[in-house]
C-alpha cells in the first residue's frame, strides 16, 4: 500500500480556494475590481483545473496502486481528551467524489463564461463558484465529523449565497432563506447526531470511532421513543440522517431545491448534479459502519427514500419551467439513492451518486444552452421543433435523457437497476414499499424526461406564440429564431455527454463488486445480503445490459417514454382533457402536497406562537417582571426601611446601644441559668 502527500491532497481544495480570493477580492467592487473579467475567470478555472488534474492522479494512485491516506494535518485546538483537528481520508470514496466534484465544478467553470457573460456580478459569481469547490472539497476529504461539518456548513453558506445571487429579485431572496432556513432543520438534527457520537466515544476521527462501533450497539439511549427505550445507535443514526434529509432533500426537507432554481442555471448544475445535495448521500455511506448496527434507522432510511423517489417524481409531470422539471427529477434521483443506502446497498449508492452526478450537470446545463437559445424563456408550452436550430444542446440533452431513464448500456441504466436490484434483494420490512416505489419511479421518470425532450425538441414551433415573449433580448441574429450556443457552452456539453454514455459500464464491477470500495464501506452480509446476492446474478455490464430488455424496469421506461410521445407528439389535446378529468390530484400537485402551506400556514405559525408566549410570559412575564423588576423592587422596600433607622440624630443612636446591651444582659442570664 503506497501513501499519498500531504501536500499534493493539500493543494486540492486550497487550488479554487485561492481563485476564488483573487476573483471575489481583487475582481469586485469592494476590491476596487483590480481584475478584469478575463482574469477571473482564467484564475478561477485554473485553480479547479490543478485540482482537477490532482484529484485524477490521486484516483489513479488509489484505484491502481492501493494508495491510502489517513493524516491529521493541523491540530486546531484539544477540550479535554477531545481533539479538533484538520484533516484528510482519502481512500476509494473520498478520490472518487474528490474527481467527480472538480471535473463537473470545471465544466461549469466553463460554462459560465458563455451563460453569464452579459452579467454585471461576473466575477462574484466565479468568486462564489470557486469558494463553493473549496467547501466541498473540504467535505469530502475530511477525517473528521468536525471538518466534515465545517464543509456541510460552507456549502451550505456558499448555496446561499448562489441562490439569492440576483439579490434584486425577491423570488431569488426569498428561495436563498428557505434554502437557509430548511437546512437548519436538518443541520439541529446533525450536530445532535454528531454530539452524542462526540459524547460516547471521545472522538470526532471517523476511525476512532468505527473501531468503538461494536461498543455503541450495547448501550441503550436513556430517553423513550414512542414507549420503547431505543438503542443508542439508531437514534444516533437517524439524528445524522435528518442531517442528510436536509441537505440532500429528502422528504419533507425537499421543499428548498424546486426553489433554488431562482439562481443562474450553471450554480443549478453545481448543487443539484456532483455537490451539495450529493453531500448527504456521502455522508451515510461514510458512517456504514454505524448504520448496519441499526435496522431501525435503516428502515426509516428507505421509507423516506422511497416516498422521495416516488412523489417528487409526481411533481416533474406537471412543471412546465425547463429547470424545475430537473429539479424535481434531482428530488427523485436523491431518493433512488436513499433507498439504496437504506437497502445497506451503500456502494451502490454512491455509484448513482457518481454517474447521476454527470448527466444531470448535462441535463442542467444543456437546459441552460436552451434558454439561452430562446432568449431567456424557460417555458417549455412555448418552445418546440428546437431541434433543427440547436443540434449540438440537441442530441447532449438526449444523452443525458436516455442516461436518466436508465436505457441499457448508459450509464445510468447500470446505477438505477442496481439500485432496484439491491432494493429487490433486501430483507428489511421497509423493502417491500421501497421496491414498489422505485419500480413506479421508472415509469414517472421516463414520462417527464419525455414529455420535456418532445415538447422542447419536436412538433411544431411554439415560440412566437408567447405572450410573454421579448423577442430580439440578447438575439445576435435579430431573426427572434432559436440559435446554437457558443463554444464555451457547448463543450462542457460534450465533454459531460461521455461519461454519461460510458462510465457506468467501465466502473460497475469494481466499485460494486470489485476491491474499489472495501475499505470505505463496511456492510453485515450476513444480517444485510442484498449485496452478496446481487453478486451472485451479476455476470458482467454486457449480460446485465442484455438482460436488461427481458426485465420490467426496461418496459416501464419504454412505456413512460412512449406515453410522453403519444400524448404530447400525437394527441397534444389529451393532456388538458385528463388534468381537468383529474382536476383534485391536478390540484394536490400544483400545490406540492401542500407542503408549502403546511410550513407556512402550521409549523412556521405554530413556532411562531411558541416565540412570542416564551418571549411574553417567559421574557417579559418571569425573567422581567418577576426576576428583574421584582429584584429591585424588593432591594428598594429593604432599604427604605433602613433608611428611617439611619436618622442622625445621637440620641436615637444611645438609645439603640443601650437596648441592645439590656438585650445581650438579659440573653446572658438567661444561658446562666
Amino acid at each position: 500500500m503506497t501513501t499519498l502527500s500531504a501536500s499534493m491532497l493539500l493543494a486540492v481544495p486550497l487550488a479554487p480556494l485561492a481563485g476564488a480570493a483573487a476573483a471575489g477580492i481583487l475582481g469586485t467592487r469592494l476590491g476596487g475590481n483590480v481584475l478584469g473579467r478575463r482574469a477571473a475567470h482564467s484564475l478561477t478555472i485554473l485553480g479547479v483545473l490543478v485540482s482537477f488534474i490532482l484529484s485524477a492522479i490521486t484516483l489513479k494512485r488509489v484505484a491502481l496502486d492501493d494508495a491510502y491516506f489517513d493524516q491529521t494535518i493541523y491540530e486546531w485546538m484539544v477540550i479535554g481528551g477531545l481533539k479538533m483537528e484538520i484533516g484528510f481520508l482519502v481512500d476509494g470514496l473520498t478520490a472518487m467524489m474528490m474527481c467527480v466534484v472538480t471535473f463537473v465544478s470545471l465544466m461549469v467553470h466553463i460554462y459560465t463564461i458563455g451563460y453569464m457573460e452579459d452579467d454585471p456580478g461576473y466575477n462574484r459569481f466565479f468568486a462564489y463558484i470557486s469558494l463553493f469547490t473549496f467547501s466541498m472539497l473540504m467535505l469530502v476529504m475530511s477525517n473528521n465529523l468536525l471538518q466534515l461539518f465545517f464543509g456541510w456548513e460552507a456549502v451550505g453558506l456558499v448555496s446561499y449565497l448562489l441562490i439569492g445571487f440576483w439579490f434584486n429579485r425577491p423570488t431569488a431572496i426569498f428561495a436563498n432563506m428557505k434554502a437557509f432556513l430548511v437546512n437548519r432543520v436538518g443541520d439541529f438534527g446533525f450536530i445532535l447526531g454528531i454530539g452524542l457520537l462526540a459524547a460516547y466515544t471521545g472522538t470526532l476521527n471517523y476511525n476512532e470511532i468505527f473501531d468503538q462501533a461494536d461498543k455503541l450497539a450495547t448501550i441503550e439511549f436513556p430517553w423513550y421513543v414512542f414507549g420503547q427505550e431505543a438503542m443508542l445507535v439508531t437514534v444516533i443514526g437517524i439524528c445524522l440522517f435528518i442531517g442528510a434529509m436536509g441537505k440532500s432533500a429528502q422528504f419533507p426537507l425537499h421543499v428548498w431545491l424546486p426553489d433554488s432554481m431562482e439562481g443562474p442555471t450553471p450554480i443549478s448544475a453545481l448543487i443539484h448534479a456532483a455537490t451539495m445535495v450529493t453531500a448527504g448521500i456521502f455522508m451515510v455511506a461514510r458512517m456504514s459502519p454505524i448504520y448496519e448496527l441499526s435496522d431501525a434507522a435503516l428502515n426509516f432510511i428507505l421509507v423516506i427514500g422511497a416516498i422521495t423517489a416516488l412523489f417528487m417524481g409526481f411533481l416533474g409531470i406537471i412543471q412546465n419551467d425547463i429547470k424545475r422539471v430537473v429539479a424535481y427529477s434531482t428530488l427523485s434521483q436523491l431518493g433512488y439513492m436513499t433507498v439504496a443506502l437504506g437497502a445497506s446497498a451503500y456502494s451502490v449508492a454512491v455509484f448513482h451518486l457518481m454517474t447521476h452526478a454527470f448527466f444531470k450537470a448535462l441535463l442542467f446545463l444543456a437546459a441552460g444552452s436552451v434558454i439561452i437559445g430562446m432568449h431567456h424563456n424557460q417555458d417549455i408550452r412555448w418552445m418546440g421543433g428546437v431541434r433543427k436550430y440547436m443540434p449540438i444542446t440537441w442530441i447532449t440533452f438526449l444523452l443525458g435523457t436516455l442516461a436518466l431513464i436508465g436505457t441499457p448500456l448508459f450509464s445510468g441504466f447500470y446505477s438505477k437497476d442496481a439500485i432496484i436490484e439491491a432494493v429487490h434483494f433486501s430483507n428489511l420490512p421497509a423493502s417491500g414499499f421501497a421496491y414498489a416505489a422505485v419500480l413506479a419511479g421508472v415509469f414517472v421518470t421516463a414520462f417527464y424526461s419525455f414529455r420535456v425532450y418532445f415538447l422542447v425538441f419536436h412538433g411544431a414551433e411554439r415560440y412566437d406564440q408567447n405572450p410573454d415573449a421579448h423577442h430580439g433580448h440578447h438575439d445576435d441574429h435579430g431573426d427572434g429564431k432559436p440559435h446554437e450556443s457558443p463554444w464555451v457552452v457547448t463543450a462542457p456539453l460534450l465533454l459531460l455527454a461521455v461519461p454519461s454514455v460510458v462510465i457506468g459500464y467501465l466502473t460497475i464491477q469494481p466499485m460494486l463488486f470489485g476491491e474499489f470500495l472495501a475499505a470505505s464501506i463496511e456492510v453485515h452480509a450476513d444480517q444485510h445480503p442484498a449485496m452478496a446476492k446481487f453478486a451472485e446474478i451479476f455476470h458482467g455490464p454486457l449480460a446485465m445490459a442484455l438482460h436488461a430488455f427481458s426485465t420490467p424496469p426496461f418496459y416501464l421506461a419504454l412505456a413512460g417514454a412512449v406515453s410522453a410521445w403519444y400524448l404530447y407528439m400525437v394527441r397534444p389535446e389529451l393532456p388538458g382533457r385528463i388534468a381537468q378529468a383529474l382536476r383534485p390530484l391536478v390540484v394536490v400537485l400544483e400545490n406540492k402536497y401542500y407542503m408549502d402551506w403546511i410550513n407556512e400556514h402550521v409549523i412556521a405559525r405554530a413556532a411562531r406562537a411558541i416565540g412570542v408566549g416564551l418571549w411574553k410570559g417567559g421574557d417579559r412575564g418571569v425573567i422581567e417582571t418577576g426576576v428583574v423588576n421584582l429584584s429591585w423592587k424588593v432591594v428598594g422596600a429593604l432599604a427604605a426601611v433602613v433608611r428611617r433607622l439611619q436618622t442622625g440624630f445621637l440620641y436615637h443612636y444611645a438609645f439603640v446601644m443601650i437596648v441592645g446591651v439590656v438585650a445581650l444582659m438579659t440573653t446572658y442570664v438567661w444561658l446562666a441559668r
